[in-house]
């Protein structure tokens, strides 16, 4: 028996239409540029009087050299190295300290007190990482911040902060908390306000501390969303937010560069050094295939210890 086919109505039309800016946006800004991978790929050289595309396609294949230049030069050890490692700290944090936030506010029996911390903890997220910087450069100025006056105070010598190296891992993961850590909780909370209250009454009534309600009713009920964000920040594990690194440090100086330079920064000085279109697109390039095969690793990992909290 032939299964009748279903047939275009109204509601389709009208949920096609609703979806047309959406995917118009996609193919305009993310499908579209996809084009521009091929640059990676060439050795790009722009044709005086030409336009770009007669430069893009009149350039000479150059295979997987970009990459090559990239992955053996000097600076990519330890660009690996900060892009991870800070990710792998910023991820692990960033999922402890927002949901140990998020469970204690839960349990505030001050609506207008919970309202308020929130707020708090949520403004940084708004502010621009140049605003951020210009805070930090007043608080760590060689001469006249507020840290050296302290340190001053209690008969320190003061710290020239910008040339000494060992403090800035500190100070990145600190910041990068601050100004994230309100976004990721609010998410969290949400979460655990949707938890049905019957449970913890019930645990009341067996005589269940703050801490075992939290560990064996908050925690279980919130793990799906506590996934599904571990495994949206696993996929960016190979990018850094650029404006933390390189805002945050002043332009990353030379003192820094060890502590502070990623694949991000990285890609940004080599464009003002000169450095050709293509070298340059095959690092971006490198980031993106790393990413998504990282993304395809932590889901299917997920999956075969949880497949209901897998996202793909």
């Amino acid at each position: 028996m032939k299964k009748k086919r279903r047939k275009w109505k109204k509601d389709d039309t009208q949920l096609a239409l609703l979806g047309l800016p959406t995917a118009v946006w996609y193919l305009v800004f993310c499908y579209l540029p996809m084009f521009g991978l091929v640059i990676a790929f060439k050795d790009y050289k722009i044709s005086p009087g030409k336009g770009f595309l007669y430069s893009l396609f009149h350039s000479e294949w150059s295979g997987f050299a970009n990459f090559r230049f990239f992955i053996t030069s000097n600076h990519f050890a330890r660009l690996l190295r900060n892009t991870i490692l800070y990710n792998l700290v910023f991820i692990v944090l960033g999922v402890v300290v927002p949901v140990t936030l998020a469970i204690m506010i839960s349990q505030l029996h001050s609506r207008r007190k919970s309202k308020t911390y929130q707020t708090m903890m949520f403004f940084p997220h708004f502010l621009s990482w140049v605003v951020v910087s210009y805070f930090v450069y007043a608080f760590l100025n060689p001469d006249k911040g507020m840290a050296n006056i302290i340190l001053k105070s209690l008969g320190y010598d003061r710290v020239m902060w910008y040339s000494a190296a060992e403090y800035w891992p500190y100070i990145l993961v600190f910041m990068q908390l601050w100004k994230t850590v309100g976004y990721s909780m609010v998410v969290y909370l949400a979460s655990i306000t949707a938890v049905d209250t019957s449970l913890y009454e019930a645990a009341v009534m067996d005589g269940a501390t703050k801490f075992q309600q939290a560990r064996h009713i908050t925690l279980p009920a919130i793990k799906p969303i506590i996934i599904v964000m571990f495994i949206l920040n696993i996929g960016h594990i190979f990018y850094s937010d650029f404006g933390l690194f390189y805002q945050v440090t002043q332009g990353i100086p030379n003192s820094l560069s060890g502590v502070a330079s990623t694949f991000d920064t990285y890609i940004y000085q080599a464009l003002q050094r000169n450095v050709t279109i293509g070298r340059t697109a095959a690092a971006g390039l490198f980031q993106s295939v790393c990413c998504c095969i990282t993304v395809l690793i932590a889901n299917f990992i997920v999956r075969k210890i949880d497949e209901e909290s897998a996202i793909i």
